[in-house]
């Protein structure tokens, strides 16, 4: 390959190299916080969903959580439907 051909390749090489840093990377990071918080929780852990709906943990197995809302309604959410930032500010304020 001649020097041309190779200064050629540097543009995209750099365009790849920064999509990895500023895109790839981070989403990689904030998956795995998000699988390590969520196999964390525990019984008695209050937690709001994707969705906004809060409760509290009653139960869960290795996919689900079991969750008591207000009046005492449980439902039954996948782990992947709890929200990392929203279900640790409210532990946080609590």
């Amino acid at each position: 390959m001649s020097m041309e051909q190779i200064s050629g390749f540097l543009p995209m090489l750099l365009i790849i190299v920064v999509f990895y840093f500023f895109m790839i990377r981070p989403q990689m990071k904030k998956a795995k916080d998000h699988k390590k918080y969520v196999e964390e929780l525990k019984k008695g852990d209050r937690v709001i969903t994707t969705s906004g709906i809060h409760g509290k943990i009653v139960d869960f197995n290795d996919s689900t959580f079991l969750i008591e809302v207000e009046g005492g309604t449980k439902i039954r959410f996948e782990k992947s439907a709890i929200s990392l930032e929203s279900s640790k500010a409210l532990n946080v304020k609590a």
